[in-house]
């Protein structure tokens, strides 16, 4: 995650949700290491990004899902927000990826029929229930433990396509462009939703818990992934 100097992540409670994400560091999980080291084959990447794509469609309706189970209107707002900038337009975040994977040599057709490795299925499945149960403020944590690491997987995974598979291409790369700032500004407005309404031991615990379940599914995610196409 990348560190952030604003009082907000000082709070004892978010630097303990921090350290339990941490604990499932995307970066530090070795398909990511391996891509982060050149030593990935292109083959690899074209599969890695039909499955990823699972997420980045079904990410808008894990918001919405937030979004719809929320009644505090202000936190409702900085939810919409976060959802128009996944969907709206020409631009939309599912677009983005697309144009990543034909960046990769992959047809949208051959992104959109992909047959989903069981740890992707699973894995889509435990952010749709984290993120629609009766308490919005768990969705909101499973939310942050993802978007809080998008910036720095992001960045390493534009220049890691730059170093060793030569993808410099503007419009091939501009999924991860857009998400080394975009969620930098989400997980702030996260953040700020749980420290509003985790208010209890009670809360913070259980938010704490749905943060961890997250990250560790994306894990999940990354194993089916190396298991299938990482000798």
């Amino acid at each position: 995650m990348i560190e952030q100097a604003k009082p907000i992540y000082s709070d004892k409670f978010v630097q303990e949700m921090q350290a339990v994400i941490a604990r499932w560091s995307l970066l530090k999980h070795p398909f990511y290491e391996i891509w982060n080291r050149g030593e990935l084959t292109l083959q690899a990447l074209r599969e890695y990004a039909k499955q990823y794509y699972a997420h980045v469609q079904a990410f808008p309706t894990y918001l919405s899902a937030v979004h719809s189970r929320c009644q505090d209107m202000a936190a409702r707002q900085v939810l919409l927000e976060n959802l128009i900038d996944e969907e709206r337009g020409a631009e939309n975040h599912p677009e983005l990826w697309l144009r990543f994977a034909e960046g990769l040599g992959v047809s949208r057709e051959e992104v959109r029929s992909a047959q989903l490795l069981p740890e992707t299925v699973a894995s889509v499945k435990a952010l749709q229930r984290l993120t629609r149960g009766d308490r919005f403020i768990d969705g909101v944590a499973a939310l942050y433990a993802y978007e809080s690491q998008v910036p720095e997987v992001a960045r390493s995974k534009r220049e890691g396509l730059a170093k060793f598979y030569g993808l410099e291409d503007a419009r091939a790369v501009s999924y991860f462009t857009v998400h080394e700032q975009a969620d930098v500004e989400h997980s702030e407005g996260e953040v700020s939703l749980l420290l509003a309404h985790c208010d209890t031991e009670d809360s913070r615990r259980r938010a704490i818990e749905a943060a961890e379940q997250s990250a560790k599914a994306m894990w999940g995610f990354l194993d089916g992934i190396c298991n299938a196409y990482v000798d």
